[in-house]
């Protein structure tokens, strides 16, 4: 493991276009009562980190790809739900990387829809393997790899979401990014919000945010259940990615923050409050939230904003993670909203 010597040091394939934009969101802040009654609305866009759509996953790919090119890989291997943006981002990363690709992909049906992000995961040729909801990911992803090692492919596995501490450090340098945008706008938003799922994210912002003197708290929103697990997963990828880097800086357990209050009926289904959210950005904005990640995210900025947590004098910072193609996926659904 190469450890130390800070981010600018750590193996890394070029994925993304960065920098991302981070700009005001000004006609938002005024369908939300103005100045009077709003803060200061910032958005940094990863959704236009430009991989295959963009998207958050291409930060942490960008370490993942290169562990697994030093590793010898000639195959990547990951997981997710049948709309799983991360499979989408890993699939067209290993393309560029001159990598096979097979995604295991639970369903709820025998036979998914190709729309959304599983009509990407086709079209960039995945290697695909089905499995019921509710499967153990990490066995079916082991599974796939035994298969492969006996045709002596050497297949590197990457977790859910990209939720180790390699990458972590997708979000460690992009918080750097975030710093110094930040501080060229004389910005100095006091929250950061963005979509808590498998929470590599919050390991990088977190650990990143410590490291790099960040003026924000890090504020999660749930998207799924499972915290107390997804919780010291965090904890425990922040940290090892911090040995990695070679910082003496720890995180620990209550600085990982999450708010479950939108999580609704689960995972993948949207709320009332999210579906607001996607029509709110859009006619305002003409920026597009997914309705799986980043409108839930937003639909708790936008309760916090309403229930007077925020005071209008204050600034916020709102992480836009991407998952645009998970909305043809929803269309009847948005076809029927309405502000």
């Amino acid at each position: 493991m190469q450890t130390g010597h800070g981010i600018a040091a750590q193996p890394r394939f070029r994925l993304a276009t960065l920098p991302t934009p981070l700009h005001e969101a000004p006609r938002l802040r005024e369908a939300l009562g103005g100045a009077a009654r709003c803060p200061r609305i910032l958005i940094k866009r990863d959704d236009l980190t430009g991989l295959a759509l963009g998207g958050n996953k291409a930060r942490k790919l960008e370490f993942l790809v290169a562990d697994a090119l030093g590793a010898g890989a000639t195959r990547l291997i990951t997981a997710g739900a049948v709309q799983s943006n991360h499979a989408r981002m890993t699939a067209a990363a290993a393309r560029l990387a001159g990598l096979e690709v097979s995604l295991v992909l639970t369903t709820q049906v025998e036979q998914p829809a190709p729309q959304g992000n599983l009509l990407l995961d086709r079209l960039l040729g995945a290697d695909l393997h089905f499995v019921p909801s509710g499967t153990d990911e990490d066995a079916a992803m082991e599974a796939v790899a035994e298969g492969l090692h006996a045709r002596a492919e050497r297949p590197y596995v990457i977790p859910v979401g990209g939720s180790n501490a390699i990458g972590t450090l997708g979000y460690v340098d992009g918080t750097l990014e975030i710093v110094g945008q930040l501080h060229a706008l004389g910005a100095a938003p006091g929250r950061l919000y963005y979509a808590n799922g498998s929470r590599g994210t919050q390991a990088g912002l977190v650990l990143g945010a410590k490291m790099f003197s960040a003026p924000y708290a890090i504020h999660g929103i749930a998207v799924s259940g499972g915290e107390e697990v997804k919780r010291a997963r965090a904890l425990r990828i922040a940290n090892e990615a911090a040995v990695r880097l070679g910082s003496p800086i720890r995180l620990a357990t209550d600085e990982l923050l999450n708010d479950e209050s939108q999580i609704g009926p689960g995972y993948g289904l949207p709320t009332s409050a999210c579906l607001e959210a996607i029509a709110l950005l859009a006619r305002h904005e003409a920026i597009f939230l997914d309705p799986v990640y980043s409108a839930k995210a937003m639909a708790g900025l936008i309760a916090d904003i309403r229930q007077g947590r925020i005071g209008a004098d204050e600034t916020v910072l709102f992480l836009h993670t991407g998952g645009t193609p998970a909305l043809f996926a929803h269309a009847e659904t948005l076809a029927a909203v309405s502000v």
